[in-house]
């Protein structure tokens, strides 16, 4: 009768210990992820800020050379055009190729675009697109290809649902639009909203700061 009940103290103190370790281990699993997430969300505008650095050194070897080289070695885009909002202190450089890989690293020209009149411009909502929640009819834009500037004003900001329509290109149209997912804010990826900003162009580039928010 003693050693049982020895041995049902025994088995009562050793569930408590149990459940410690269990518990300790579940909060060392839980900071882990903690963390991982943390960097995670913190990489993510790291590089797109440093890989726009290296996309300026190419697209000044570009303007000296006429042909601005792959920014890093493994690269297989190129600055094609540089993009200012001047009143929000926003300077872009828009890559060729329109693939999620290359907007990680900055806004691209939608497939067909890069050349023509009707111009489409991609980019993450959370990195360098940040800034279109800011634009309001009336604000400047700068376009810069090669040698060749052009100055456009926002002229409209819809929300569209990409399930029911389409953004149309006009080849004999003066235009410039950006685009990005939205809401801005939402913690989910994707999705069928779109924000777009429409602008025309316009004679002469003076334009007067306004405000500053991030360019990411």
């Amino acid at each position: 009768m003693t050693v049982r009940c020895r041995a049902l103290r025994a088995g009562a103190n050793a569930l408590p210990r149990r459940l410690r370790r269990l518990f300790a281990a579940t909060l060392a699993v839980a900071a882990f992820l903690s963390f991982t997430l943390a960097v995670d969300a913190a990489w993510i505008p790291l590089k797109a800020q440093l890989a726009q650095w290296l996309i300026a050194r190419s697209w000044a070897a570009g303007l000296a050379s006429g042909a601005p080289p792959p920014p890093w070695p493994w690269a297989d885009t190129r600055p094609a055009a540089v993009l200012e909002a001047p009143a929000l202190a926003v300077r872009l450089f828009v890559l060729e190729g329109n693939s999620g890989r290359n907007l990680a690293f900055g806004p691209v020209f939608s497939d067909g675009t890069a050349r023509g009149r009707d111009m489409v411009i991609n980019g993450h909502r959370d990195t360098h697109f940040r800034f279109l929640r800011a634009l309001r009819p009336g604000d400047r834009l700068r376009l810069r290809r090669g040698a060749a500037s052009a100055t456009y004003v926002v002229t409209q900001t819809d929300i569209v649902d990409s399930r029911v329509h389409e953004l149309l290109i006009d080849p004999g149209v003066d235009r410039l639009s950006l685009v990005t997912c939205f809401p801005f804010d939402s913690p989910a990826a994707g999705g069928p909203l779109r924000y777009v900003v429409t602008a025309l162009p316009v004679a002469g580039d003076t334009v007067s700061p306004r405000r500053s928010p991030s360019s990411g």
